[in-house]
């Protein structure tokens, strides 16, 4: 099970902090990360880590301005989102992956920044 939170709105340059907590599989065995979805666009893929060595990948469109970390000992994962742009706005999905490539879907946070 993935929860999904910290949406909210934001005004543009602002910051938020989205939290993806796992519960019920081995966080260690997973690939974490975020899928965006903005009114009438396709669904982008944002980042993810994964928790075996760390290792991160962030779309072109927010490298530099978003970070994602885990915490291991909470089975969380944490998207930092810095300089926010009104092309932020979305509907923000986690996701986990596993070995198989066997995906798990959180719900979505909404994330609206504000021109």
């Amino acid at each position: 099970q993935l929860q999904a939170s910290g949406g909210g709105l934001v005004q543009s340059g602002g910051s938020l902090r989205l939290s993806c907590a796992a519960s019920g599989f081995d966080f260690d065995d997973f690939t974490i990360g975020w899928f965006r979805q903005a009114p009438g666009k396709e669904r982008e893929g944002v980042s993810c880590i994964r928790e075996r060595d760390g290792s991160s990948t962030y779309a072109d469109s927010v490298k530099g301005r978003f970070t994602i970390s885990s915490d291991n000992s909470k089975s969380t994962v944490y998207l930092q989102m810095n300089s926010l742009k009104p092309e932020d706005t979305a509907v923000y999905y986690c996701y986990a992956r596993s070995l198989t490539r066997t995906d798990y879907w959180g719900q979505g946070t909404l994330v609206t920044v504000s021109s």
